[in-house]
């Protein structure tokens, strides 16, 4: 026999369908909305790079994010002769990547953020009301890019809308410009003060984490079944976000004075976001979670002291 319906259950659920439509149709309206005016703002940036009347704050930035670029490729090169490497060893790696994106975000863009803001307001507590609210900020752009970018991650497959109408190989693209992109803003919004002390140790921390980190990802990319050159051209090819991201921190932060601590603080809250919603599960995944901690927790003191050693 069949069950009754309630009369108004279709109704009802027509009213959720289209009440959870518009919701996502204002979301994606945002989102573009917010992508037309980055767009925008990487074209100023590249054409005052082209014609010669970049500030020093844009070339600095600029010549640091492609560092984070050429580390990227630098990391992915063994992956033309090795098809794999120890599951344990990509973990421990990994964990040295995270533990160094970590410190970075502590020491050279929360620690500064709240001087910064501290010095602008003319107090601790609103200053740091305002690198809380950047990292907010930072966390509401990762949302939104994880929930409405196709993209696939090596252990829990592919997500985000209309990625069954997208090549594997783009897949992974999207995935590592997750990573990569919050990491090349952090380096332009280190640079966006002018004081290469904030700078300096940032971008040589995410550079160096970006070796291991090129490696792991050409390295999953060989066991998915991809071919070697195509393997490293992908991973390189992801680095090309850190120069791009770069010109986008230092240009969000450098419009006005208090646009720089809540810059920091955004930078910070993406990076950690990337750290605890994508890098640590990742390697955690295949029982190596002893190994992986400690490769965080040398990461974490590696960036310790150059971030000491170099400001």
């Amino acid at each position: 026999m069949a069950a009754i319906r309630p009369a108004n259950s279709a109704p009802g659920w027509t009213r959720t369908l289209a009440r959870h439509a518009r919701q996502h149709a204002l979301a994606g309206l945002g989102l573009g909305l917010a992508l037309l005016g980055v767009l925008l703002l990487l074209a100023q940036s590249l054409s005052q790079i082209l014609d010669g009347t970049a500030s020093p704050m844009l070339r600095q930035a600029m010549l640091g994010g492609l560092a984070g670029f050429a580390t990227t490729t630098l990391g992915a090169l063994p992956a033309l002769i090795l098809r794999r490497i120890p599951q344990k060893l990509e973990d421990s790696l990994l964990g040295l990547a995270a533990g160094m994106m970590l410190a970075a975000s502590a020491f050279s863009l929360l620690i500064p953020g709240l001087e910064a803001g501290g010095a602008l307001l003319g107090s601790q507590p609103l200053g740091a009301v305002v690198v809380v609210l950047g990292m907010g900020l930072g966390v509401l752009l990762m949302l939104g890019l994880d929930e409405f970018t196709p993209h696939e991650h090596d252990k829990s497959g592919p997500c985000g809308p209309g990625h069954e109408r997208c090549d594997r190989v783009w897949l992974f693209v999207f995935a590592i410009a997750l990573h990569n992109l919050p990491e090349g803003m952090a380096i332009g919004v280190s640079f966006a003060g002018g004081d290469l002390g904030v700078g300096i140790p940032l971008t040589t921390a995410i550079a160096l984490q970006d070796i291991p980190e090129g490696l792991a990802v050409a390295m999953a990319m060989r066991a998915a079944g991809f071919a070697p050159q195509r393997a490293v051209a992908v991973a390189a090819l992801s680095g090309i976000l850190e120069p791009l991201g770069a010109l986008l921190g230092v240009g969000l932060s450098s419009g006005m004075a208090l646009a720089y601590p809540i810059g920091l603080g955004l930078a910070a809250g993406a990076m950690i976001f990337v750290v605890s919603h994508e890098v640590i599960p990742e390697t955690h995944r295949n029982g190596h979670q002893r190994p992986a901690t400690l490769g965080l927790m040398l990461g974490f003191a590696v960036m310790m002291v150059l971030d000491t050693s170099l400001s």
